[in-house]
């Protein structure tokens, strides 16, 4: 059996590295694959093997990722609670976020399920624009509303839906052009991070459109007139003047 040529020592341990460079494979299915291979080998008391450079920077770096989507989807639901002043709209808005990440769901499937930190990123991405047109999207129905003084009414979404279409279409086409080289170019060498990014907002982008044109309308036509009817003050008035008797 050949010998190392050079032994490396940590402290008091030694080590020995293995390098192997991937071509035409995701990094982490070979890493799987490998880490699968290793499980199997029994070792000799107190050897050990681990799975070490850009791999593990990667799975560290995506497990950042991870948990700063986690603390931006908190931060996300108390800014819309502090811009509408409203639980039920921040609610609303919150809930259409899931529907609008389902694009970039379907596009990471399809371009081979790999949820890398390009991938991350592109959902982190959608989470800002889909949370960007609801403010808007629902901050232009509170507006009509206040200018007819009149309660929220089919008429009213609609005029709102069609005011904001122009806006949401062209920036989605405006975003969607300057990524479809980078998802076209596919995961050449240098690309790989920005094109799974880009595949996941172009998705994204898709179901994003669609959810405030129509989900937003639908739920605050639904939600908001039974709310403002369960908030809104009795109105006030004046029993009958009862003059004082003089003796």
């Amino acid at each position: 059996m050949p010998s190392p040529a050079n032994i490396e020592h940590d402290a008091v341990s030694r080590y020995v590295d293995i390098g192997a460079d991937v071509q035409g494979r995701d990094v982490a299915d070979v890493a799987a694959e490998i880490d699968q291979a290793l499980a199997g080998i029994n070792l000799p008391l107190e050897y050990h093997t681990e799975l070490l450079g850009g791999y593990a920077q990667q799975q560290a770096t995506e497990r950042q990722l991870l948990g700063f989507a986690i603390a931006a989807v908190i931060v996300i639901f108390l800014l819309l609670q502090a811009a509408f002043n409203s639980w039920t709209l921040a609610g609303l808005a919150f809930a259409s976020l899931p529907l609008a990440l389902a694009g970039g769901l379907v596009a990471l499937f399809i371009n081979g399920g790999v949820i890398s930190l390009g991938a991350l990123a592109g959902f982190l991405a959608i989470l800002g624009i889909a949370t960007r047109n609801g403010i808007l999207q629902i901050k232009t129905f509170q507006r009509l509303a206040q200018e007819t003084g009149e309660p929220v009414s089919y008429a009213q979404v609609m005029q709102g839906a069609r005011e904001r279409l122009v806006p949401i279409v062209a920036s989605a086409l405006a975003t969607g052009s300057a990524l479809t080289p980078l998802a076209v170019l596919g995961p050449v060498a240098g690309n790989e991070i920005l094109q799974a990014m880009a595949v996941v907002i172009l998705g994204g982008l898709v179901t994003t459109t669609l959810v405030n044109l129509l989900v937003i309308s639908s739920l605050y036509l639904r939600f908001v007139p039974a709310t403002q009817a369960e908030t809104e003050p009795t109105p006030w008035t004046a029993g009958p003047v009862v003059s004082p008797v003089s003796n």
